[in-house]
């Protein structure tokens, strides 16, 4: 690197001329290696910059022809997929064309399997709820399923399904005919549930341990019912239980658990007494007490005429009976004359009477005043339907049953006390009446034989008189 000596150091002294070119030739040599070194590191960045721009524009031109290549493929793809869709389109048609043909040719040879098919679906949808509701499907769960199918198809059905469609009611028509147990799950009626091996008696009725049970479709388990039969229906299904073989009578339910149904809605002699109210408590009541006083009477009844008849075969008087006091009265009074022996005896059946008809009115009030109650009851129970009437309308029947209830219940009531309790006072009256002219008559008898005797006197009397004339 050259230098330019200054003019002004020509006048310089030695010494100061040498430590100026010392200074001069150390700043120069700082001077020449910094830019030799970033003239040395700009030409390397500068090759190692063009090494790796040339690298990137072969990346770049290898995918260039890449790109290239695949823009081929795919243009070439296209064209045959082009060429191979016209194919199809043609195809398509042509198949469209023989499927129409085909379609037809079908129809026309199908003409009577149709009308089989349509027969078919209908008996289907008619068994499907048939055997939903039949007990038979808890051995049997599948056949709904197949049923439905068989209902819902639109295709012809097979020679296979057909063939298992007449099985299946083959089937239905054998079981209905059987006795038989199955396992079932019995559902009772506070919602417990238990595994209970179910007789079944054909599609009629089912019964597990002496009891009736109704199928529900719903669940398709066993219902056992809230309110069972009578006791000699119930030993019939204890019997059916079992028996192994042979013939066992049985109730059987024809309508396939409805009576059954009907039977637990329809009250009980308690139930049907409770919808009388206060007023069919009081007939029931007054009824007791008519019949308790009828048997009170005859038991009374039963105890004078065993004393009568007791005293008309004695000669003695025995106390204690009405006969008994006619004759101690008879006695006591035979010197007396005929009228004070009549009021003596009538004295006595008079105060005979009241004994033996104790009881007998209270009998008849009783069995007038029943259907009277009754009849109460019956205002009582149409004033609440009424009422019903006004507050709801005539829309929910139930919330008038209650007042018609007690209506027509109170009037059974009433009348139902009254026919036994007449037919008492009947009877207690009859006998107290026989008693009555029983005495009567044993007192008329005692009047006439006092007579005789007054008479027979008489006449023994005159004879004696007649007779003494005679002698003097």
């Amino acid at each position: 690197m050259k230098f330019i000596k200054p003019s002004f150091l020509k006048t310089a002294t030695p010494l100061v001329l040498a430590l100026g070119l010392g200074l001069s030739a150390n700043a120069a040599v700082a001077e020449e290696n910094t830019l030799q070194g970033l003239l040395n590191k700009i030409k390397n960045d500068s090759v190692t910059e063009s090494q790796a721009n040339k690298q990137r524009e072969a990346v770049f031109l290898k995918d260039r022809n890449e790109q290239r290549r695949l823009l081929a493929e795919a243009k070439a793809e296209l064209k045959a997929q082009e060429v191979l869709s016209d194919k199809l389109l043609k195809q398509s048609d042509i198949n469209e064309k023989t499927l129409t043909e085909t379609k037809n040719t079908l129809d026309i040879r199908s003409g009577e399997l149709k009308e089989l098919f349509g027969v078919v679906r209908q008996f289907a949808g008619d068994n499907q709820g048939i055997f939903q509701a039949s007990m038979i499907t808890v051995q049997h769960p599948e056949r709904t399923a197949f049923m439905a199918q068989m209902a819902e198809s639109k295709e012809l059905p097979t020679t296979v399904s057909l063939e298992r469609f007449w099985l299946e009611i083959m089937q239905e028509m054998t079981e209905s005919g059987r006795v038989i147990e199955v396992p079932g799950t019995v559902v009772y009626g506070e919602g417990n549930e238990e595994q209970k091996t179910v007789t079944r008696i054909g599609t009629f009725n089912a019964v597990s341990d002496g009891k009736y049970l109704n199928y529900s479709p719903s669940v398709g388990k066993f219902e056992q019912l809230s309110r069972q039969p009578d006791a000699a229906v119930l030993e019939s299904a204890e019997a059916i239980e079992a028996a192994n073989a042979g013939y066992v009578p049985f109730y059987l339910d024809p309508s396939r658990g409805q009576i059954l149904s009907l039977l637990v809605q329809s009250p009980s002699l308690k139930e049907r007494v409770d919808q009388g109210g206060p007023v069919g408590y009081v007939i029931l009541g007054l009824g007791a007490v008519g019949l308790l006083l009828a048997l009170i009477c005859m038991l009374n009844l039963a105890r004078i005429g065993s004393g009568i008849r007791k005293q008309q075969k004695s000669e003695q008087v025995i106390k204690g009976n009405p006969l008994g006091d006619i004759m101690q009265a008879y006695q006591d009074n035979r010197g007396a004359d005929l009228e004070t022996l009549e009021l003596k005896l009538d004295e006595i059946v008079m105060k005979a009477v009241p004994g033996i008809e104790r009881g007998v009115g209270s009998i008849k009030l009783i069995a007038a005043v029943a259907p009277l109650l009754g009849l109460l009851g019956t205002v009582v129970g149409m004033i609440a339907t009424f009422q019903a009437i006004t507050l709801f309308g005539t829309g929910d029947p139930k919330l008038m049953a209650g007042g018609i209830s007690e209506a027509l219940v109170t009037t059974m009531l009433g009348l139902v006390v009254a026919v036994p309790t007449l037919f008492a006072h009947s009877l207690v009256q009859s006998r107290s009446r026989r008693m009555i002219q029983v005495l009567e008559e044993q007192s008329a008898g005692f009047v006439a034989l006092h007579q005789e005797k007054d008479l027979n006197t008489g006449a023994r009397n005159t004879v004696g008189s007649v007779s003494a004339a005679e002698t003097a």
